[in-house]
């Protein structure tokens, strides 16, 4: 029987989301996804646990690949998050401790809106199938089709904001902050690296950003 892939939607603003074993009323696809983000993230590359749910998981979309040959019938083994427009300015990551970043907005509503493809992890029992690949496709083939969905996550946003935010259509730009040793992979997925980005590290991992462009269905 093939893997199988679930789509988690938005939980929303006003979700209490909590890492694993906290008591969780998180949904169960969310919690699924935090087996796979826990084990590859905290577990192997030792990220911290208290930033492994952040302020975008409320707002974004995720996918769970299953293996239903696996001996609980439903064990989840990959994951990948797709995070709406607007993103934060790229100094506010790179450049923290700059003085000329603390004045900067939490979101850049100047440049063209993209959606980030983030969270992209596989079990380490799993790897060598191209299952990252095929989240990478999934999520790309739903945002190709979905861009109402993305430009209403957008105007929610703007709403809650302060009234300064412009609202652009998001036109199709994918952003992926790759880590160095897998750029190979977003490569081979029509992604270039924008080299103006810099190289910056996350959690002790040197990362770049590149960037595709979808055709979109409107």
């Amino acid at each position: 029987m093939p893997f199988t892939t679930v789509i988690q939607s938005p939980p929303g603003p006003n979700a209490k989301l909590v890492l694993p074993g906290q008591g969780s009323t998180n949904p169960t696809t969310f919690n699924d996804a935090m087996i796979v983000r826990m084990r590859v993230f905290v577990d192997e590359q030792k990220c911290s646990a208290e930033g492994e749910i952040d302020s975008d998981d409320a707002r974004s979309w995720q996918w769970v690949m299953y293996d239903p040959n696996s001996a609980n019938a439903k064990a989840p083994v990959a994951v990948i998050r797709l995070v709406p427009p607007p993103q934060p300015p790229h100094a506010l990551l790179t450049h923290p401790e700059d003085v000329a970043t603390k004045g900067l907005s939490e979101f850049d509503w100047v440049h063209e809106p993209c959606i980030k493809l983030t969270r992209v992890a596989v079990m380490p029992e799993y790897r060598g199938k191209g299952l990252g690949r095929r989240l990478v496709d999934t999520a790309l083939d739903w945002a190709s089709d979905h861009p109402a969905e993305i430009d209403e996550a957008v105007a929610q946003l703007a709403s809650m904001s302060d009234g300064t935010a412009s609202v652009k259509k998001w036109e199709g730009l994918v952003l992926v902050h790759a880590q160095v040793d897998v750029a190979q992979m977003y490569r081979g997925l029509g992604f270039q690296t924008d080299e103006s980005l810099g190289r910056w590290d996350e959690e002790g991992i040197e990362h770049v950003g590149m960037f595709r462009r979808l055709a979109l269905v409107r």
